[in-house]
């Protein structure tokens, strides 16, 4: 295999373990204001991902650089191309970053609730947003000879982006309340159980009609195989959590975004970004790469360190695995959060 194609294997596992993670949080910040009755529902569910969510942004920090550094010119192009919209996710994920660390300086109720706004705005920003930018990578966006991306905005904002929108909002939403299922006790996991299975069904409906927009667009056998499995887990994933069956049902929604991003990239191979306007200009893995000795230094790097960070992760994940529940959040207003 070509170290082309084995960075670009790369690139799409980074992307699926950034939305499979960060997903779930996304998902429980969207859903304070649904699932959280008072401050101290609000703090277990903040609680809950508090001591992962930032390891989860690591994810998309790495493969940000592994494109810089692997494909320069799908980065160039990419990163100045959709220059809004990736603005607008970053300036999301600053607030929410904020939010989880200012929340708790201050005991006053009107500082916490505008923190609280800040939190779920930042999650709600990024959950649309990537939905519309992946879906408009796959779909292929006007590019000149160049390789620079002719797009406005409301090219950009066309229905098979908007619907790819809808699509991650919903299956973040479901993915965040399997998670506050699993990880909480007592009123607000009876609650978010049965959220979970209300936005499960709605988020199959939109992936289905997507994956199969997609497939038709640019798909092909395999990619077809990939999609289809999404789907079947996704329908998993609510009949467990009818049944009371958290673990599982969060394994499906899990298993779900990862299949839906990775068929994603399977049906975009060997195109890193299609070109509608020529798909003589469009970005591959081969015009799109850096030189090979980067790309063999890149490989003996990743070899080394990829297990460490990966296996820290697990490691963190299992230290806070226990659920949480109200009677373990302290009364006291200035207790963090």
């Amino acid at each position: 295999m070509e170290l082309t194609t084995v960075w670009f294997a790369v690139i799409a596992f980074l992307w699926v373990g950034y939305f499979a993670l960060e997903g779930f949080d996304f998902g429980v910040g969207m859903l304070m204001p649904v699932l959280a009755r008072d401050d101290r529902e609000r703090r277990v569910m903040i609680n809950t991902i508090g001591p992962v969510w930032d390891g989860n942004e690591v994810w998309v920090l790495v493969a940000g650089g592994a494109t810089f550094a692997a494909f320069p010119e799908w980065y160039a192009s990419l990163f100045s191309g959709f220059y809004l919209p990736l603005l607008l996710i970053l300036l999301a994920l600053i607030v929410r970053g904020l939010a989880f660390e200012y929340r708790h300086q201050r005991p006053d109720a009107s500082w916490q609730a505008w923190w609280d706004r800040a939190i779920i705005v930042g999650s709600f920003v990024p959950a649309v947003l990537w939905g519309v930018a992946f879906a408009n990578l796959a779909r292929g966006v006007p590019m000149d000879a160049d390789h620079e991306v002719t797009a406005s905005l409301l090219d950009l904002l066309n229905p098979f982006a908007l619907l790819g929108g809808a699509v991650t909002l919903l299956l973040f939403l479901t993915h965040g309340a399997m998670f506050t299922a699993l990880k909480t006790d007592g009123e607000i996991r009876h609650r978010a159980r049965a959220l979970a299975v209300r936005f499960g069904i709605a988020a199959a409906v939109a992936a289905v009609a997507f994956l199969v927009w997609a497939q038709a667009i640019t798909g092909t056998p395999v990619s077809a195989v990939v999609f289809a499995a999404a789907a079947v887990a996704l329908l998993l994933a609510v009949a467990a959590a009818s049944r009371g069956r958290e673990g599982w049902a969060f394994a499906g929604t899990f298993v779900t975004i990862a299949l839906a991003v990775a068929g994603l990239f399977v049906a975009m191979f060997p195109d890193v970004l299609p070109s509608t306007t020529d798909a003589a200009y469009s970005l591959t893995t081969t015009n799109a790469a850096a030189t090979p000795y980067t790309l063999q230094i890149m490989t003996w790097v990743a070899a080394v360190f990829t297990p460490l960070v990966i296996g820290y992760q697990a490691w963190s994940y299992w230290v806070f695995r226990k659920r949480i529940a109200v009677h373990h959040i302290p009364t006291d207003e200035l207790a963090h959060a």
